[in-house]
């Protein structure tokens, strides 16, 4: 089943989430201020989510799958400058072509960093021109995908931090982990429809 989500319903559903700040985010702590989008986009009458896959010669989380984004400049008045400002770097999408929607739970990474993810809709399906040196491939998931429970699980990933737990999801021959992950699956649980009495 198809599933399309304005940028006016996930605007009120935004709007109307609790939002939480990862539970350790000063810098005293240690941990790297960053951003991420989360585009969403209509393609043929269904909402997709836009990921990435990062090349093997970025410094941090190479080959990963992941949203556009990365550390907090001091230039950046917020984390959306952050998170439009890494989107238009990797991707060579302009910020007036992102309609921002609001903000997930902050999420604290083993590798250090504070990440803030930043939910826009995509006024139209991009013309892209990815960064050679970032990003190795642009993708789109359908939502339908994404919220359907077969195709997430969580699992214990051995990782240079120790055992981690983390969701998967297994999309075309590109596993989705860590991070983004994390930030599909709270989102995807914000979207569910609510369920209808019986």
């Amino acid at each position: 089943m198809s599933m399309l989500r304005t940028p006016t319903d996930v605007r009120a559903i935004l709007a109307n989430s609790r939002r939480r700040s990862a539970p350790h985010t000063t810098v005293q702590e240690g941990l790297i201020p960053a951003a991420v989008l989360v585009p969403m986009v209509s393609i043929h009458g269904e909402t997709h989510l836009l990921l990435t896959r990062r090349t093997d010669t970025v410094e941090t989380h190479k080959g990963h799958i992941a949203f556009p984004g990365g550390m907090v400049d001091e230039d950046d008045r917020d984390r959306i400058a952050t998170a439009l400002r890494e989107t238009k770097e990797e991707l060579g999408i302009a910020a007036d072509e992102i309609q921002t929607l609001g903000c997930l739970d902050d999420f604290a990474t083993p590798t250090g960093f504070v990440i803030t993810p930043v939910v826009g809709f995509l006024r139209r399906v991009p013309d892209m021109s990815p960064s050679a040196a970032e990003v190795a491939e642009a993708f789109f998931v359908p939502l339908s995908f994404l919220t359907d429970p077969q195709n997430c699980r969580r699992e214990t990933r051995i990782t240079e931090f120790g055992p981690r737990e983390t969701w998967h999801y297994d999309y075309h021959g590109r596993v989705i982990w860590g991070a983004t992950a994390a930030i599909i699956h709270d989102l995807m649980l914000l979207l569910q429809p609510p369920p209808t009495a019986t």
